[in-house]
């Protein structure tokens, strides 16, 4: 399976098992096996590069086993096919998305403006608080 021009996931890497579907389908759901489950092991995986094994295992981490095998499950079809096809559709835009390293954030520096205002607000609060204190009476 083609991810990219440099990532290929070998056949053999995958496994699919199929399971009968919950929800609506009517007699059909009791009978026949149309869900999919799909495992990839991206621990042992040699088809991934290293930074884009990380960066999966980091995204995926509630949809995976002790072992590192991720699991998909497809069942929003009444088609095998159409889930076999989902479930892999789905497993090569998560690693696409894995492929691409996140931009480090560049923190921003307050404005003169911001820092302007903030100082004004500090010296209202501080003028309406002062106003608020007891005035001292000359004791006698």
């Amino acid at each position: 399976m083609q991810i990219t021009p440099e990532i290929y996931i070998d056949e053999k890497e995958i496994s699919e098992s199929f399971i009968r579907a919950s929800g609506p389908g009517g007699q059909n759901v009791n009978k026949v096996s149309t869900a999919v489950q799909l495992r990839f092991d991206i621990a042992h995986s040699s088809s991934l590069p290293e930074e884009v094994r990380i960066r999966l295992l980091g995204m995926v981490r509630s949809r995976l086993t002790k072992e590192g095998v991720l699991i998909i499950t497809a069942q929003r079809y009444r088609s095998q096919d159409q889930n076999r096809q989902d479930a892999r559709r789905r497993l090569a835009d998560l690693i696409l998305r894995a492929t691409f390293s996140p931009t480090k954030r560049v923190p921003s520096q307050p404005t003169r403006a911001s820092k302007e205002s903030r100082l004004s607000n500090k010296a209202r609060r501080s003028r309406l608080k002062r106003g608020r204190q007891n005035v001292g009476e000359d004791e006698e």
